[in-house]
């Protein structure tokens, strides 16, 4: 396990790797507002012992990433792609398997149809195609706190992940606690995590839509996602030629450790080609 900084694309990005680099990639791509620190390290282990070189890292306006003013992100979807992208061919990677989570499920779009030489593979979690009809979310959230008062910031986005678990048996509020302690210690700028990635320009690819997709799909949602609740996901799966869903039993908007056991096995077999 190794955490570094990169210059790619025109910024500086964090990036931390697990296994060994001659083992395929799986770059993971978290969601809006999260750095690399949601997607587990424990987590990133177990995929790594089943021999695949891990890489996760803070997105822009997250963890130690350039950050932009509250307020002002300065950058696209398309721009957020590049990013990914370039973290692979900094690692020497031409073609890697994408795992994209939730909003930044646009990144395995964009990648997956403009780019589709670099895709081995696209794992869409916990996201959705956006098209009219789906359900709406049923989130409530808290009220957003002054960026200032760290404490309120920390109670607002614990409070945050249990709306968005959509009432799992698997939220863990003292876990989740210590792990927004550190995000937001870690951060440069959290008033920019906490605003800047829904302000982006969404820009589509360039050469089509979700079925355009020519890589081979997974899409894995949690049957109590109340944010983007699982008919999101039955739509991505029908949207993408050869796509097959994973339904995570009791997991929400997340991916917490009790479905790891269904989650890692489905990424393994889906990225063994």
């Amino acid at each position: 396990m190794t955490e570094q900084m990169l210059e790619v694309n025109g910024v500086e990005l964090g990036v931390e790797t697990f296994g060994d680099g001659a083992d395929p990639g799986i770059l993971l791509v978290a969601g809006a507002g999260a750095s690399m620190l949601w997607w587990d390290a424990e987590l990133c282990h177990r995929i790594a012992a089943s021999g695949r070189f891990v890489i996760r890292y803070d997105n822009r306006d997250t963890g130690r990433s350039t950050s932009y003013p509250p307020g002002q992100p300065g950058y696209s979807l398309t721009d957020v792609t590049e990013d990914a992208l370039g973290i692979l061919k900094a690692f020497g990677i031409h073609r890697a398997h994408l795992v994209c989570q939730s909003m930044f499920g646009g990144v395995g779009l964009i990648a997956g149809v403009d780019h589709p030489d670099r895709v081995a593979s696209l794992t869409f979690v916990s996201t959705s195609t956006g098209e009219d009809g789906l359900p709406p979310p049923s989130t409530v959230f808290p009220t957003e706190p002054d960026p200032a008062d760290l404490t309120a910031v920390i109670d607002f986005v614990v409070e945050s992940v249990r709306a968005e678990s959509g009432g799992s048996p698997y939220f863990d509020e003292a876990a989740t606690r210590a792990l927004v302690e550190r995000d937001v210690a870690r951060a440069r700028d959290y008033a920019s995590t906490l605003t800047n990635h829904y302000l982006i320009t969404f820009d589509p690819p360039v050469n089509g839509g979700f079925g355009d997709i020519t890589a081979p799909t997974l899409v894995v949602h949690g049957d109590r996602d109340p944010l983007l609740p699982l008919p999101h996901g039955e739509a991505l799966r029908d949207a993408i030629p050869g796509a097959e869903l994973v339904v995570l039993p009791g997991a929400g908007h997340s991916v917490p450790q009790p479905v790891w056991d269904v989650f890692v096995p489905a990424l393994i077999r889906h990225t063994a080609g």
